[in-house]
């Protein structure tokens, strides 16, 4: 089978070859055929010396002569041309007769004369002179012109880099329908595009519309899109730029840029001025860094002044948005500048479904597509997740050839965006591909095990992205808070693939190493953060964003050593219990892992359904998902 294709591709080369011969002989055959067609148009004319046109003069064989300067033009009686050259400064009847033409041999000629137009004469004599002067003169205004433009981008340097998006722009107006979910945040806005649209129904009344709009939120939320909604809802102009645009080497071009941007925005008032990741120019200042004259601080107090500037009739709406808002300056978020803050979450169910239903538009699916189920395993995801989860379901599809979406694109499209794509070039030798299973068998079994672990939905030995294997978890339904038995309990699922490989394998690999880190995180955000741990009490130690970030300062830890040690000692015994804890479950349900570990030698990916009859048929009581559920990884190899 090998050696015909290689034969029919070598016939297809030959006769690619043989298409591209013909093709350039009969092209190169065309050229000669014009060539010669050409050529034998402008065939030259015989020339005749002066001798020869007296002696055809004399024997009347000349029909008639053009004298054109010093050029004589001679057509034959038989009708051919012919081209003599007369002496300069002198006539052609005297030249003639010098060579014995008489004048009776001459009246029977027809002589014509040529004088070159005054224009004509005019352009030679001049052209010489002319030429040069216009060279030099385009040479100095394009070097005038080069000078010029570089002047003028000095000049602009201070201006507004700012993008505007016309409202009248149907191609680019963004309303609260194109916005899925995000509800509470969209009714906040509401109020900012009602006094827009009709600003004296506040004054009247004398309230004065906040000034500032300061849009929080974890990263692919929607805070641009939202505030990009806001202002097609208004139908006003919407300037839009980012915090690091108004930063330049240069100090005062940021501030100037930002004069230039209110100056622009209050004369197409009513506007929004959207400032993308504000924080870049917006943190704390005093940190002592930079001194006073810093480029960043500079620009920091221009945005400050410019809103304080403001006049309450002035209809101009400035929103910003940040996921640092922790580390804004004070000034910033005082009243009469960002006083009014939205905070963005993450999509719940029904706002997935929604965004997945937006995304949907223009996309061919197959009938076994479900959004809803879709929507529910996808927890967690913004709704940027959520856009690439949809466009790799079309390139699965696309990739395949296939005209349709189905739902299995789409679930490929969730484990893809989770956690990688597959490695189908990674190739595990056997022991390794025995060690990954009962890794995964590991994490798989104590969650299915502890009463506040959550249900496994798909255990696979597969590798993606940094993963050798992965495992994925169902919680009973979607939450916000977790308590701390379900923390205690994540711990100990987090380090079965850990005490798997120590009981099975008498050693361990590297493959807990990501576990061991989530795991260490988990523990002592535990005992620092949210007060669980009993020896060191209900206390705070560290913020949200663990050590003090560089825009507030550098501050020393706020505790001392012992407490320290304290901390230490309370996540090692944590570890340790967590860890205990593994050990006991993996021995006591050790047929199971066994099985658990050996179907995933042998297929490399179990899904719901047949993991659940496993564990079924040892004794594991199987934990009833309630109808809607979601999805999230707890471990990964």
């Amino acid at each position: 089978m090998s050696q015909k294709k290689q034969k029919n591709k070598k016939q297809n080369v030959w006769m690619k070859f043989s298409a591209h011969i013909t093709t350039t002989v009969i092209i190169l055959l065309a050229v000669v055929v014009l060539y010669n067609a050409i050529s034998n148009s402008f065939k030259p004319t015989e020339k005749l010396t002066l001798s020869d046109v007296a002696s055809k003069v004399t024997d009347a064989s000349i029909k008639n002569i053009i004298v054109d300067g010093d050029t004589l033009d001679i057509t034959l009686t038989d009708d051919t041309k012919r081209e003599a050259k007369k002496e300069p400064d002198a006539s052609l009847t005297e030249t003639l007769k010098n060579y014995g033409v008489t004048s009776e041999a001459l009246k029977n000629i027809p002589i014509t004369i040529k004088s070159p137009s005054g224009f004509g004469i005019f352009l030679l004599n001049v052209l010489p002179f002319v030429i040069p002067l216009v060279l030099i003169g385009f040479l100095l205004w394009y070097t005038l012109r080069q000078a010029k433009g570089a002047g003028m981008q000095a000049m602009s340097f201070g201006q507004s880099r700012a993008r505007i998006t016309d409202p009248n722009d149907p191609n680019n107006r963004v309303t609260f329908k194109d916005v899925a979910g995000n509800r509470e945040a969209k009714e906040e806005l509401t109020e900012i595009v009602d006094f827009l649209r009709n600003p004296k129904k506040f004054l009247d009344i004398g309230a004065r519309i906040p000034k500032g709009v300061l849009l929080t939120g974890a990263p692919g939320t929607g805070k641009t899109l939202l505030a990009r909604a806001a202002a097609g809802e208004a139908g006003v102009p919407f300037f839009h730029l980012s915090g690091s645009e108004f930063v330049e080497m240069f100090v005062g071009v940021g501030a100037s840029r930002v004069r230039d941007l209110f100056r622009m925005a209050k004369k197409a008032s009513p506007a929004i001025i959207f400032i993308d990741e504000i924080d870049a120019v917006g943190r704390v200042r005093g940190g002592g860094f930079g001194g006073g004259n810093d480029e960043r601080e500079q620009t920091l107090n221009q945005i400050l002044v410019e809103m304080d500037g403001f006049e309450p009739t002035e209809k101009v709406i400035v929103m910003a948005a940040t996921n640092r808002s922790d580390v804004l300056d004070p000034a910033l978020l005082r009243p009469g500048r960002f006083d009014r803050r939205v905070t963005l979450d993450l999509p719940d169910r029904r706002d997935r479904e929604e965004i997945l239903n937006i995304h949907a538009k223009e996309k061919p699916f197959a009938k076994d597509v479900s959004l809803s189920v879709i929507a529910t395993r996808t927890p967690g995801f913004s709704g940027a997740d959520l856009y690439s989860l949809m466009n790799e379901g079309a390139i699965f599809a696309a990739r395949d050839n296939r005209k349709e979406i189905f739902q299995n694109d789409l679930m490929r499209a969730i484990e893809k965006v989770m956690i990688g794509p597959e490695r189908k070039s990674h190739l595990m030798t056997e022991v390794e591909k025995k060690i990954v299973a009962y890794h995964e068998a590991g994490h798989a079994l104590i969650s299915s095990v502890l009463p506040h672990a959550d249900p496994v939905h798909k255990v696979s030995i597969i590798a993606r992205g940094s993963a050798g294997g992965y495992t994925l978890h169902l919680p009973l339904e979607e939450r916000k808070l977790q308590s701390k038995q379900e923390f205690i309990d994540d711990l100990a699922v987090s380090l079965g693939g850990y005490a798997a490989e120590e009981l099975i394998m008498g050693d361990i690999t590297t493959g807990p190493s990501n576990d061991l880190q989530v795991s260490t995180n988990l523990a002592r955000a535990m005992v620092t953060r949210w007060g669980m741990s009993d020896l060191i009490g209900p206390v705070a130690l560290e913020s949200n964003g663990g050590k003090v970030m560089f825009g507030k300062g550098v501050d020393d830890e706020k505790y001392s050593e012992s407490m320290s040690a304290k901390i230490d000692g309370e996540v090692s015994r944590m570890m340790h219990d967590a860890l205990d804890t593994a050990r006991k479950t993996i021995r006591t349900y050790r047929e199971a892992l066994d099985a658990i570990a050996n179907k995933l030698i042998e297929v490399e990916n179990l899904e719901q359904d047949e993991y659940e009859e496993i564990i079924s048929k040892h004794g594991i009581k199987l934990k009833k998902l309630l109808e809607k559920k979601s999805e999230k990884i707890i471990s990964k190899k």
